[in-house]
């Protein structure tokens, strides 16, 4: 995903940083970010990314890693002061990241969150989960008619999304008749919809079909890279 960005937007001078976040949260970059990078992309990798500790409650474990999220934000403020972040996740990243935004919303000392893009966000629970995995979704709304523990804890949203906010959800199908990539069912990423989408800047959806659509997939995507770039770059200049 990142090499696709370098191609597409190499006029935008992008530069690329990792940091590691260990399981006590404590953040390392691969090097320090210069105060004129334009647009600098940083890949957050976690230690602690099965939330190990957690799996008897991951209602929890999303909190918890919500909080390596706020530890890899002051990280990068210690750094530069940033006005504004975009945040982009990956199937738990996705849980962990919108839990940062549910704990953290009346902080106003962190840095505005202009973009926030879901890509695969399991936010009302996993192929295999019973209590929710055929869910239905209201078609207007995107309200869920059952709700696991982790998606009743972000309820509250729907009263406190910060409402500078956009938010592009990508998520994917298939096709074999499961209506999931595999892993998420896609009324389970649809289901973001009733947190967020009437406080949100603005809110759209994006489904990839076909074999490329699986899970893992998905984040070397080049329909998902292009919908990325249009919308974190293209379409707020």
């Amino acid at each position: 995903m990142i090499g696709m960005f370098k191609y597409h937007l190499s006029i935008k001078q992008l530069k690329q940083f990792f940091d590691t976040v260990d399981k006590k949260g404590r953040v390392t970059f691969n090097r320090p970010i210069p105060a004129n990078a334009v647009n600098p992309i940083v890949e957050v990798n976690l230690e602690d990314n099965k939330l190990s500790a957690y799996q008897d409650d991951y209602t929890q474990g999303y909190h918890h890693g919500g909080e390596y999220v706020k530890n890899v934000v002051l990280a990068l403020e210690k750094q530069h002061y940033y006005k504004q972040i975009n945040l982009v996740g990956h199937s738990m990243g996705n849980l962990e990241i919108i839990n940062y935004i549910n704990d953290n919303v009346n902080d106003k000392s962190l840095p505005q969150v202009a973009h926030l893009v879901a890509i695969a966000g399991h936010y009302n629970g996993l192929v295999g989960q019973s209590e929710t995995q055929n869910a239905k979704i209201n078609p207007k709304t995107g309200e869920p008619e059952k709700m696991d523990s982790a998606y009743r804890e972000l309820l509250g949203l729907r009263q406190t999304f910060p409402k500078n906010t956009a938010v592009l959800n990508i998520y994917g199908d298939v096709g074999d008749g499961s209506h999931s990539d595999e892993d998420v069912p896609v009324n389970s990423a649809k289901s973001l919809k009733y947190l967020v989408s009437d406080r949100a800047k603005s809110y759209r959806e994006v489904e990839i079909h076909g074999k490329n659509a699986q899970h893992s997939k998905l984040h070397n995507n080049s329909q998902v890279n292009r919908e990325l770039i249009k919308f974190l770059w293209e379409e707020s200049n």
